[in-house]
């Protein structure tokens, strides 16, 4: 039988092996590589890793907890690219992970956000906290996949990351 405790063990696991997969396939990647689009959306994986600092932002302290930290810069509303260093993107990144992690750990995966994702279905989907640990996994998996498409795309490389 499954614990809340195991459960919740079982999915910071799967959650951080997804945040590791994000990082490790673009671990050596110089920035004009890390600032490179190379699909005609447009995007870039510097970009995409903010995007992702953002997600973790809005799901765990906008979403769930009601109340964000900060912005460590103006919001430029720039989606998918960025201007800043890839030093600021991933400590950004680094930063809202362990801020999540911290809300994860001091609540029940059965309480309620304080707070509802502006959009349905998403807003219907995400009622506990369990409900979002689950989609934010979800979300870091799906661009993880997109990441190492772009990155073999780049340099030919692929089977980057923990898995």
């Amino acid at each position: 039988m499954l614990t809340t405790d195991t459960e919740k063990a079982a999915l910071c696991e799967f959650l951080a092996c997804q945040r590791a997969c994000v990082r490790a396939i673009l671990a050596d990647l110089d920035e004009t590589s890390l600032r490179k689009s190379v699909l005609p959306s447009g995007w870039s994986p510097l970009g995409l890793v903010e995007h992702l600092g953002y997600a973790e932002r809005h799901w765990f302290q906008e979403v769930f907890r009601g109340a964000a930290e900060p912005l460590p810069w103006p919001d430029d509303n720039t989606p998918l690219i960025t201007s800043r260093s890839p030093a600021q993107v991933f400590g950004f990144y680094s930063d809202q992970c362990r801020i999540s992690d911290a809300i994860i750990a001091g609540a029940s995966l059965a309480a309620a956000p304080v707070a509802r994702h502006p959009e349905e279905p998403l807003a219907s989907q995400t009622t506990d906290l369990r409900r979002i640990v689950l989609h934010v996994i979800e979300e870091t998996a799906r661009h993880a996949g997109h990441l190492d498409v772009v990155r073999e795309l780049i340099d030919g490389r692929t089977g980057l990351g923990p898995r």
